[in-house]
């Protein structure tokens, strides 16, 4: 395998590591080096931002009209459609997500980014929102907004379907205007160095976009980029990708630094299902959300709650249905299960599994390597039964092809255990009974629920975070006094 160099962008140039340094990254399915990477420090990241703030303050574009800003965006989404296999591609060599499911991720990131187009356009066409008289006066005094980009926008994302989380990311920064620096995990440089391509080609102007790698060694400098971005003075907005016990630390650096965060940590995803519910249809959902895209989604069902009535029946059509679930080279186009992206995560949920069956839970599928896969992270869909509130399994972030299948008597039982799953990413529900979901939906602590369905994305109705172009703008009401005021004379 030819070893892909993969350098830092930063100014529409790719540009060498600062320290001089790469680090290699492994493949998961085959454990072999497939790329060398800049390493990233703080001058990277200082070089970066310098980039990104000359874009801002002397390139076209904050200040291009809104259909001319909707315009390259349609076409950064054209050039994803384009090169939808190259991007398939690269996740399946550099996360080991299964090849035809990676191209579904990438149709996601087009949608997204033609969405910004639509919203940039609407936007600007909005009635104002500052009101056209000062409260109580009584005198006419015409107001406007002024909203303008915010600035530049720091965006660290994670190793879970890559390409997807640094367009979910990237997308409605550049409808707002602002220009960016990315920070992508050390795991995925392939999707951001095609990132880099596609909007290059796009149109986009040179330093709206930059993009600093960081190191895998958490001890080596590279690993200074993540919070020398935070840090920075002259970033405004960060936008990031952490599990939950990372986020009060993350939390509390950005308000150190005076930054407006928005964070996405990865949490737990339930899904109820009772009795009533049509049992084929939940068995296909809760198969789908546990193992597609190798358990890794966000939204990733975590734990599969079963009215106790069908509880049985679900367990046994869920292990014989995760038994014959194909793992195989993530390239193969008939492989619905890959590799997990690196040897941590592979390690901890196996040690996860093997906690659970030593705490009681029964291992009703999976929990080993799968036959004729003896080298890469792979692990065959797994399915942990019998599991109780008490065990430490309960609350593990597995993020892979695992679930945990509890039952529960009483809509009030599967509500409380739900939410002992904190955070929640989403939720899913399963009945009959829309009286029921519409109770269960509001009391879950869950910012994006579904009703009787896998999770289609509506971006229109996404939960906060998902293409926010509100947080990357900054907005200023300007009133102005049409005729001579009768100001109120104190001192006269």
């Amino acid at each position: 395998m030819a070893l892909e160099k993969v350098s830092h962008f930063i100014g529409g140039q790719h540009v060498h590591s600062a320290l001089g340094k790469m680090f290699g990254v492994a493949a998961p399915a085959t454990g072999e080096e497939y790329a060398q990477v800049a390493v990233g420090i703080e001058g990277d990241v200082n070089q970066a931002v310098l980039a990104a703030r000359a874009a801002l303050e002397k390139g076209p574009w904050p200040g291009l009209a809104a259909p001319e800003r909707a315009r390259v965006l349609h076409s950064i989404a054209d050039a994803i459609d384009a090169r939808s296999g190259d991007i398939a591609a690269a996740e399946a060599l550099g996360a080991g997500l299964p090849v035809t499911q990676a191209r579904e991720q990438a149709a996601l990131a087009r949608d997204l980014f033609r969405l910004a187009a639509d919203l940039t356009t609407a936007r600007a066409t909005a009635a104002p929102a500052a009101p056209d008289r000062a409260p109580g006066d009584g005198q006419a005094q015409p107001g406007y907004v002024d909203t303008r980009p915010a600035g530049v926008a720091g965006l660290i994302t994670s190793w879970h379907t890559p390409f997807l989380a640094q367009a979910r990311a990237l997308a409605p920064a550049l409808a707002a205007g602002c220009t960016a620096v990315l920070k992508p995990d050390e795991r995925a440089p392939l999707s951001a160095a095609l990132l880099a391509e596609i909007t290059a080609a796009a149109g986009l102007p040179d330093g709206v976009l930059n993009i600093v790698h960081g190191s895998l060694h958490p001890r080596a400098p590279g690993a200074q980029a993540r919070d020398a971005l935070i840090a920075h003075p002259g970033v405004a907005r960060l936008s990031l990708d952490v599990d939950a016990a990372e986020l009060k630390q993350v939390m509390l650096d950005a308000a150190t630094h005076q930054k407006k965060l928005c964070a996405a940590p990865a949490g737990h995803t339930p899904c109820l299902i009772f009795a009533d519910a049509d049992l084929d249809q939940a068995t296909d959902s809760a198969l789908f959300g546990a193992f597609a895209l190798n358990g890794q989604r966000r939204t990733a069902t975590s734990t599969i709650l079963a009215e106790r009535p069908v509880y049985d029946t679900l367990v046994g059509r869920l292990a014989q249905r995760a038994d014959r679930i194909r793992a195989g080279d993530p390239a193969d186009p008939a492989t619905q299960l890959g590799a997990l992206p690196h040897g941590g995560q592979y390690d901890k949920l196996v040690a996860c599994v093997r906690l659970g069956v030593r705490e009681g839970a029964r291992l009703a599928a999976g929990g080993r390597r799968p036959a004729g896969l003896p080298q890469g992270n792979y692990l065959a869909a797994t399915v942990l039964a019998e599991v109780t509130p008490s065990m430490r399994v309960f609350t593990e972030q597995l993020c892979g092809p695992a679930v945990r299948v509890m039952p529960f008597e009483t809509e009030e039982e599967a509500l409380s255990l739900a939410n002992l799953l904190m955070p929640l990413t989403a939720a899913y529900i399963w009945t009959a009974d829309l009286g029921r979901a519409r109770r269960l939906a509001p009391a879950l602590e869950s910012p994006s629920t579904w009703v009787n369905s896998h999770n289609p994305q509506d971006w229109l109705t996404a939960a906060p975070g998902q293409v926010n172009i509100g947080f990357y703008t900054q907005s200023r009401s300007v009133f102005i006094t049409a005729a001579d005021a009768a100001v109120p004379q104190f001192g006269a």
